[in-house]
């Protein structure tokens, strides 16, 4: 067994024998972290015996075997670990953090970062180690498996770029962007499912005043909006395209449509975003 490769870990009650080439760290077992961790598993592509989640001691489950992920508070000890190693804290502690953890990394290690805000040239500074470390922005339907995640990646023709991208596509679909354009989708994919949210109880408020018990009217919200996304992404359509097949001459769909648009739904939305990219870059500070 090489030394490299493989390692005894002892936990509170038993021994496993962790693989580092197969092995995953998710350092900051929280809201994002554990709906990956959950959702790898789901997929298949992973078993839950295959995941170390580090949490702050306080943090921790009292058992440390929950689900049969492997939760611990050492963060390097965790690193050594595994081979992909997913950081999942809050931008104001990374540096802490990531000082904690800079130098347990070799260069056979793949770092993702989900910490909005910092660059990987950062990421590349602080570690010192010439490793492929993919920048990534997901929204919080990766818990369902459903997020929009954008990437970027400072070697996007290594086979560990592939493997990063092959990981976020059993948690959605992703998009391999730019990195200058990352603040861009913290904006669009990342706070935008805030604004889909609010659109949805908006018609749902809408339906419950025109007839609807509140439950139903948002069951009827939900799946139009479900159904409206899902033909744009399965035909490749535009939204006008698929707005035109509902709108007829003197018709009631576009009788409401222009009242929302003559009421600024479209600006509003616009103006939204904008406003979310803004605040991202610090443009209004």
């Amino acid at each position: 067994m090489s030394a490299i490769t493989k390692k005894v870990v002892s936990f509170a009650d038993k021994k496993c024998i962790m693989d580092f080439n197969t092995t995953i760290a998710i350092i900051g077992g929280g809201n994002i972290g554990m709906s990956i961790a959950e959702g790898l598993v789901n997929a298949g592509r992973y078993k839950a015996e295959q995941i170390i989640i580090t949490r702050k001691k306080s943090d921790l489950p009292k058992n440390l075997h929950e689900n049969g992920f492997n939760f611990q508070e050492n963060n390097a000890d965790a690193v050594s670990k595994a081979r992909i190693v997913i950081l999942a804290v809050v931008p104001h502690i990374y540096e802490m953090i990531l000082d904690g953890i800079k130098d347990a990394f070799t260069e056979q290690h793949t770092l993702v970062t989900i910490v909005t805000g910092v660059e990987i040239a950062e990421f590349q500074k602080k570690i010192g180690k010439d490793i492929c470390i993919a920048r990534t922005m997901p929204n919080t339907a990766i818990r369902i498996r459903q997020s929009m995640t954008c990437i970027a990646t400072n070697k996007p023709d290594s086979k560990q770029f592939e493997e990063v991208v092959d990981i976020f596509n059993m948690l959605g679909k992703t998009l391999v962007i730019d990195e200058e354009l990352m603040l861009s989708a913290t904006a669009l994919g990342s706070c935008g499912i805030a604004y889909f949210l609010r659109a949805i109880r908006a018609a749902s408020q809408g339906g419950t005043q025109i007839g609807f018990h509140a439950g139903e009217a948002e069951l009827i919200a939900a799946q139009t909006a479900k159904g409206a996304a899902e033909l744009l992404l399965q035909l490749h359509s535009h939204p006008e395209d698929e707005i035109d097949k509902v709108t007829t001459p003197r018709g009631i769909t576009i009788e409401g449509l222009n009242e929302m648009e003559h009421n600024g739904f479209s600006s509003a939305m616009i103006k939204g975003i904008v406003r979310s990219y803004d605040k991202a870059a610090n443009k209004d500070e």
